[in-house]
């Protein structure tokens, strides 16, 4: 048996309701997107809510709510993660599967965006429950995934063992003569079923690759440079100890435990191994506790929220210290958020490109497994800087040809990529 899903609390904060369609919007106004297009872009394709029993440990049934949005494939299959949590809804995926759409476009990746999972707390049941949980889902989805049509990936409370379970689980429901080639229906899976080195940094080390960039194009030395990070789980440690070898300080931590700060900079590498004995930063010996609010008021130069949706608001925008925002979490600031971070000129890497490394080495895995091969990690972190740094240089241009923030450029990269495709393959019938 392989190691249990993540047991992880949620914490507070909630996604950014209907900003995504006001950047839209926003973004196809402001390059004239066809109408069409627009019409099309502007919804899912398709929509599937899942009811399932599921007998636990002690024999009594619970039923289980499920989700997969598949929201546009015209660059190739949908992809898009799984998440497990008691707040997952049909609204909610409906807007990840579209930044999913997104950033592919924007990463230049063969694919589509979708996003789904299930509406429960990993930390309810039992290693056997979740296997069963997961096994009972794939069974419900059937055929609405598929390794050249719609790969799922691990989101929040998933993992590589969640990925084996869903591979074995639809391998089984395949004809035999077509198991093998069908591998690649998930990515992030463990390596020795074919898994990707190096994709379990993969959204930190994107995360640090832009803000390098980032870094370059204004003269800024990391070595000088300070930050903060919300949310200690695999993104925000990855981000912070990948930072470490330029001597970058990292000033303040806060995750569901607490906050801890330290002004001569946290250790990353020690935080994080505390972290992973103790479940969170509280108690941390190499920093001192301190409150949200002045948690969010460290000076630093940038700060990378790294939690869940919807921290940077109204209310806390005007908090925050920083010249930078990089958006390592889905959706961190909320639509009256950004404007304040506007106002206050705080720059903003997005999340459709800041956390993309995460989707572009799931792409390098599907390849890898669709044409049974295994590449180093040489290889792999090569594929991934050139990749990241191309959408970064794209986004960049765009804001500077538009004459606008970067969030709203990104969406105009992601935009007119989809645009010139749909006109050059056309509309069927």
């Amino acid at each position: 048996m392989g190691a249990a899903p993540p047991k992880v609390r949620p914490e507070s904060g909630s996604f950014r309701r209907d900003a995504p369609s006001v950047q839209f919007e926003r973004a196809a106004d402001l390059m004239g997107l066809d109408p069409d297009i627009r019409r099309i872009l502007g919804s899912a394709a398709s929509e599937s809510i899942f009811h399932f029993p599921v007998k636990m440990d002690d024999g009594h049934v619970e039923i289980f709510t499920g989700y997969r949005v598949q929201h546009n494939n015209v660059l190739g299959p949908y992809k898009g993660g799984l998440r497990f949590h008691p707040q997952a809804d049909l609204h909610l995926f409906r807007e990840l599967a579209a930044w999913m759409t997104w950033k592919t476009a924007i990463a230049d990746l063969p694919f589509g965006g979708a996003k789904g999972g299930i509406c429960m707390d990993p930390a309810d049941y039992s290693v056997s429950e979740l296997e069963r949980i997961t096994r009972r889902f794939v069974y419900a989805l059937g055929d609405s995934i598929g390794p050249d049509h719609d790969i799922p990936a691990p989101d929040m409370n998933t993992n590589p063992q969640v990925m084996a379970w869903i591979m074995d689980t639809y391998l089984t429901m395949v004809p035999p003569q077509q198991r093998l080639r069908s591998t690649h229906v998930v990515t992030g899976k463990p390596i020795g079923l074919g898994g990707c080195v190096g994709r379990d940094k993969a959204t930190g080390q994107g995360v640090v690759i832009t803000i390098e960039n980032w870094a370059r194009d204004r003269g800024i030395s990391l070595k000088d440079s300070s930050y903060i990070v919300q949310g200690f789980g695999n993104v925000g440690s990855w981000a912070a100890r990948l930072l470490h070898p330029y001597e970058t300080r990292l000033l303040a931590v806060e995750d569901h435990t607490g906050a801890i700060h330290d002004a001569a900079g946290l250790d990353p590498l020690a935080l994080s191994r505390w972290v992973e004995d103790h479940g969170g930063v509280a108690g941390f010996p190499g920093g001192v506790a301190i409150d949200h609010e002045t948690f969010l008021g460290t000076q630093a130069d940038f700060f990378i929220p790294a939690a869940l949706g919807g921290q940077i608001t109204e209310k806390t925008a005007p908090m925050l210290n920083v010249q930078l925002v990089v958006e390592a979490a889905n959706g961190p600031t909320t639509f009256e958020g950004e404007r304040i971070l506007m106002q206050r000129e705080i720059s903003i890497i997005p999340d459709i490109l800041a956390n993309a490394g995460g989707v572009i080495v799931s792409y390098l895995e599907w390849l890898q497994s669709k044409r049974s091969e295994a590449w180093d990690l040489e290889e792999v972190e090569g594929k991934l800087r050139r990749k990241i740094t191309a959408a970064y240089d794209r986004v960049r241009d765009a804001a500077q040809s538009y004459g606008t923030d970067w969030r709203t450029a990104a969406y105009v990269v992601a935009l007119s990529r989809l645009e010139s495709v749909y006109k050059e393959r056309g509309i069927f019938p």
